[in-house]
């Protein structure tokens, strides 16, 4: 098949192909790729149930790593395999992190990994910065992933942000990698030989919209989070990635298939400016043994007129089927839609799609109503645990939008900045449901 277009000029000829479609199957998918869409239609099939719904989280029964600092986005250290790597009896966990005198909405910021490390997987020990000073890349780092291979040599890919010494802050996003040897001894845990830092992947302007093409007139600019995955059907190893659909606003239409099926459309009503909520997932292939060169394939799901940002995606691989996990806020949903501060999932039985939201609509965990922005920034592990950070709790009637009109004091009080209670959840074909709240940033 052709290379997918974007094009207003596309949308009148499309509308007849389309609606005849499955509300899944994007026209124009690449080759043996098929770009899966999740669509209003998804959307509004969602409720909350006893079986999606976290318990709500008590922050004062919760304690942070380390109280100097802030954490929240958080991954464990993986084998190739995606299993949680222990070392000489070590586990491994990094998190984004900055000072804990820092307010809460400046932290991103002035981010930067820090790791920790346990025996028991209950008494972390706060390792430092991951890299060594003034080597990463960026002005500061946001999340990614790290992996080790059967040498012990440990790749780690980031988000470089913005650019070093830059005078104002800049959101430009691009994917950063080094390696290392990982040092186990009883003093604890220990990076060594650092590689050089360098950039292997940007946004193309094809698939993944450009910071440029973003600027004319879109709301926010992604393209971050790189997630290491081994595909064990093929042996191939890809990152999937938080990104934008390409093209600016004027060259993007919402078409039948962002919308749902055709009984759906014809009594929902989208708003204009619902072009502008583009999230996407995407994919690259690595293409040497060093993780240092990949070549950025069509997206694996996208969420136009949707959704605007579909963070830290990752993939778990259960049976035959693969499960494409996403987080994203309720404020990031199209205008005329509307769902919660979540953890979402899609599944299929081969990688590329065509993937279908699990539950009907996708959702996977929602933070309880009564506290709805309590958590955030889940990670699903192989094993069904899911790991994520306490965010803002007992706000009353305020919204996020509102936290940084308040009192410095009130701030630091409702801010979590660390490990949530972890959560284990069961897969069953395209059903999942919450089984039980496991300890503070369980992993196992």
């Amino acid at each position: 098949m052709k290379k997918k277009k974007r094009s207003l000029l596309l949308a009148t000829t499309i509308i007849g192909l389309s609606a005849i479609l499955s509300p899944l199957v994007t026209v124009g998918a690449t080759n043996n790729y098929t770009v899966s869409n999740w669509t209003r239609e998804h959307v509004t099939n969602i409720e909350l149930t006893d079986r999606n719904t976290a318990p709500v989280i008590n922050m004062d029964e919760l304690e942070k790593f380390d109280e100097d600092y802030h954490t929240w986005d958080s991954w464990p250290l993986k084998n190739k395999d995606g299993s949680i790597a222990v070392v000489r009896g070590y586990q491994i966990i990094f998190a984004l992190s900055a000072p804990s005198h820092v307010l809460p909405g400046q932290v991103h910021d002035i981010a930067e990994v820090r790791y920790f490390y346990s025996k028991n997987g209950k008494d972390w020990t706060n390792g430092g910065p991951v890299f060594e000073d003034g080597d990463a890349l960026g002005s500061r780092q946001w999340a990614g992933s790290a992996m080790i291979d059967e040498d012990d040599q440990l790749h780690f890919f980031y988000t470089a942000t913005g650019r070093k010494g830059e005078e104002h802050i800049t959101y430009e996003q691009r994917f950063a990698k080094a390696s290392a040897d990982v040092v186990a001894s009883r003093a604890g845990i220990s990076f060594e030989n650092w590689s050089d830092h360098q950039i292997i992947l940007e946004a193309d302007g094809e698939y993944y919209q450009t910071q440029e093409q973003g600027s004319q007139g879109d709301i926010a600019y992604a393209f971050r989070d790189p997630e290491f995955f081994k595909d064990p059907k093929s042996g191939e190893e890809y990152i999937i990635f938080e990104g934008n659909s390409s093209g600016a606003p004027a060259d993007r239409a919402c078409l039948p298939e962002h919308i749902g099926s055709p009984e759906f459309a014809e009594n929902h009503d989208v708003p204009e400016v619902s072009v502008l909520f583009n999230g996407s997932i995407g994919i690259a292939k690595a293409t040497n043994e060093d993780y240092t060169e990949f070549e950025l394939l069509p997206p694996l799901l996208e969420a136009n007129c949707v959704n605007q940002e579909l963070e830290r995606p990752h993939i778990i691989v259960k049976g035959n089927n693969y499960y494409l996990f996403t987080d994203t806020h309720f404020d990031k949903y199209a205008p005329g839609i509307t769902g919660p501060e979540g953890l979402y999932g899609f599944v299929s039985d081969d990688l590329f799609g065509d993937y279908k939201p699990l539950n009907g609509s996708g959702l996977v965990i929602a933070n309880p109503p009564e506290n709805p922005y309590q958590a955030y920034s889940w990670l699903v592990l192989p094993n069904g645990t899911v790991i994520s950070f306490v965010h803002f709790t007992d706000l009353g009637d305020l919204t996020i939008g509102d936290i940084g009109h308040q009192s410095h004091e009130f701030q630091f009080e409702h801010f979590g900045g660390m490990q949530a209670p972890s959560l284990k959840i069961a897969l069953n074909q395209d059903r999942t449901h919450i089984v039980t709240e496991l300890k503070q940033g369980a992993i196992r």
